[in-house]
């Protein structure tokens, strides 16, 4: 590639002295030959002496066939030799960027998405014009306080931590099977929403730029919601005809991706997990900016209510959770205050524009309520609680300082308390309860010998559209 293509018309003239001779003899200097001259005038290496000397010898022009005058020939013939090769440098060894995600994710999303850009999140359109109200003034006085989400960086933030939600779900999608543990799973779960991250959250502040939105929720059977495998508790195995909800969050700096699924093992199933999916996608697509939460929650009554499900030889509707809701997200607070129930409601609170709605349905084949189960799911610091804590035990305010500048208001559990080395904590633990400072949640339940499902994903009210942006391939 390196060499030119010679030009086709001089190949025949080269070495061709009858024709050069004939082209002096004619009109002396071939045409052109001069701006060919050496300094001192010579025609090339021809001779030295001018045009009269010449004719003093003769009259006649006497020239070797091989010099007569440097044609533009030899010119080319000198072009077309051809210059050495250089050799190649050889390229210095480089590190190989992976191409795909591993199994269980454990490459860093900035590694497969070195440009920064995130994968969007589904997009539906808003209802016609007509079939919504206007915004009224409190409304967009509201709406002022949330042009984050016209931020690039915003949603490039949230479709991340969508990302990393939906590669380590189709982990679980992909490898979880009976026999595996609970603990065993749940620690795979976060461990690679960590390491998708490229965030362990061990130094004291890293969980709060990046991390678990809160405690991987782990529900089997009546299990309805609120359970995590915790240290002391008896580790339990799946079983081929268990219902398994997986319930994570993923957040970057405060915002949080919630959305969960259920699987099983045994096709009886089947018309639970289909009715409660068709019920969170009934509510996706009913809300959005100025729609009214009960219109939300009667289509996703109506849709529910539709299905029933036949175990083992006896028919069961299946019943909407009446007690538990769906919920806005604020930065750094899973429930933002706004709740979307799943039955019918008078509630006239309208969604807005530049919210954060995680719309969540839980569907029984028991009563259709919960009650709280014994033990700790996990804890919240209250949002209100002094920086200064009524206490007078040292390791209690200890304990407050480690939970404000890991977590802050983000729920956390005693798996995560463990992982930063903590001991003894309990006491501290619940002292800090018992004076308001940190919440509890109890792991949620139906009657024991229903089944109960549970789908939910996150999405983003923008101005002329939401995203669903925990929306996937799978759900």
């Amino acid at each position: 590639m390196g060499s030119k293509t010679p030009e086709s018309g001089h190949h025949g003239n080269h070495g061709d002295s009858s024709a050069s001779t004939e082209s002096s003899r004619v009109g002396g200097e071939p045409r052109g030959s001069h701006t060919l001259r050496d300094g001192d005038g010579c025609l090339g290496d021809g001779g030295g002496g001018d045009d009269d000397e010449s004719d003093d010898d003769g009259g006649e022009v006497s020239i070797a066939p091989q010099r007569a005058s440097p044609s533009i020939d030899v010119v080319n013939t000198q072009k077309k030799r051809k210059k050495p090769k250089k050799k190649k440098a050889k390229k210095k060894g480089t590190t190989q960027l992976p191409a795909k995600q591993s199994s269980p994710p454990r490459v860093p999303l900035s590694d497969l998405f070195q440009s920064g850009n995130y994968p969007e999140g589904e997009i539906q359109c808003y209802r016609p014009a007509d079939e919504v109200t206007a915004r009224t003034t409190a409304a967009e006085l509201r709406y002022d306080g949330r042009r984050y989400w016209e931020d690039e960086a915003f949603l490039e933030t949230y479709r991340k931590a969508a990302e990393v939600h939906r590669q380590a779900r189709q982990w679980v999608q992909e490898t979880v099977k009976p026999g595996q543990t609970l603990q065993n799973i749940v620690v795979e779960i976060e461990d690679s929403v960590r390491a998708l991250l490229g965030n362990a959250g061990l130094k004291p502040g890293d969980s709060r730029k990046a991390g678990m939105g809160f405690p991987t929720g782990l529900c089997l059977n009546h299990q309805v919601a609120h359970y995590t495998p915790n240290p002391g508790q008896k580790d339990v195995a799946l079983q081929q005809q268990d219902v398994l909800t997986v319930d994570f969050g993923v957040h970057i700096n405060g915002w949080i991706v919630d959305s969960a699924f259920t699987m099983a093992f045994d096709p009886t199933y089947d018309n639970l997990l289909a009715a409660v999916k068709d019920a969170t996608n009934s509510g996706i697509k009913m809300a959005g900016v100025d729609v009214r939460i009960s219109d939300v929650s009667a289509a996703i009554q109506e849709t529910m209510e539709s299905y029933e499900v036949e175990i083992r030889g006896r028919t069961f509707p299946v019943k909407p959770v009446r007690n538990l809701t769906g919920h806005n997200i604020k930065q750094y607070r899973i429930h933002g205050g706004k709740s979307i129930p799943f039955v019918k409601n008078s509630d006239q609170t309208k969604m807005e524009e530049g919210e954060v709605f995680a719309i969540e349905t839980f569907g029984s084949t028991g009563r259709g309520s919960v009650y709280d189960d014994i033990g700790i799911y996990g804890y919240g610091l209250n949002q209100d609680a002094p920086l200064n804590v009524p206490v007078s035990l040292s390791s209690t305010k200890r304990l407050h300082k480690t939970i404000r500048e890991n977590f802050g208001t983000l729920v956390f559990c005693r798996r995560y308390l463990d992982r930063l080395g903590l001991e003894r904590y309990l006491a501290g633990m619940n002292c800090l309860a018992l004076n308001g400072i940190v919440e509890q949640y109890r792991p949620l339940t139906d009657i024991k010998g229903s089944y109960s499902a549970q789908f939910e994903h996150t999405f983003l009210l923008r101005e002329t559209h939401k995203e669903v942006l925990s929306r996937g391939e799978d759900y």
